[in-house]
């Protein structure tokens, strides 16, 4: 019998007779742990984390915001047509390599989870996959309506969606493997905005 065969064989052999089932989340729900003020909470957690929000009416205050705290002079990229004012709407078909010298981009997210900050965005939103990963600064915009309580929220409503690309976004990059010390910015952006809209 080869290596595998053996090892598939003592897979089988350890199958748990009684599959688990799901805990049930109503505790949780009876708690109250799912109505905590849901915008306090983001706002509060985003900040742990090393980002930053600003609470905005429309995108003429995202354009005013970006224009006193960002390098205008320096290459800027969205996908938001709002946007174009103050950012790059034509390089969705650039070569990816071509944004390695992006200094901001902004993007819209589908939703945000109150719990942990997470912003969550597809491929349908974000037009280029990289374009998140590679800016030296990244701001996203939510609308506050669209801030979920929890993770669990979140999941029940990606679910059955169908997308090629989809990833959650909480804080700017960070590492803390080296000596404990931590660093923003070791594996993508050094800064995240959120633009919390009404």
């Amino acid at each position: 019998m080869s290596s595998r065969a053996t090892i598939l064989e003592k897979i089988k052999q350890n199958k748990p007779s009684k599959i688990s089932e799901l805990p049930s989340l109503e505790l949780f729900v009876l708690l109250g742990l799912d109505t905590f003020d849901l915008l306090e909470k983001y706002k509060t957690v985003l900040k742990s984390i090393g980002g930053d929000f600003v609470e905005v009416k429309d995108y003429d205050e995202i354009i005013d915001f970006v224009k006193k705290n960002y390098a205008t002079e320096k290459r800027m990229i969205t996908t938001i047509p709002e946007l174009a004012e103050i950012a790059t709407t034509d390089w969705f078909n650039d070569d990816p390599h071509s944004l390695e010298d992006v200094e901001l981009t902004l993007v819209k997210a589908h939703f945000g989870v109150a719990e942990n900050s997470a912003l969550w965005v597809t491929d349908d939103l974000l037009r280029q996959r990289v374009s998140v990963f590679i800016p030296q600064y990244l701001a996203i915009v939510v609308y506050k309506k669209d801030i979920l309580a929890t993770m669990h929220q979140a999941y029940d409503r990606i679910g059955n969606q169908e997308y090629g690309f989809g990833t959650f976004i909480a804080g700017p990059s960070k590492t803390a493997d080296i000596e404990q010390s931590l660093v923003l910015g070791a594996h993508g952006a050094r800064g995240l905005t959120v633009f919390i809209m009404d």
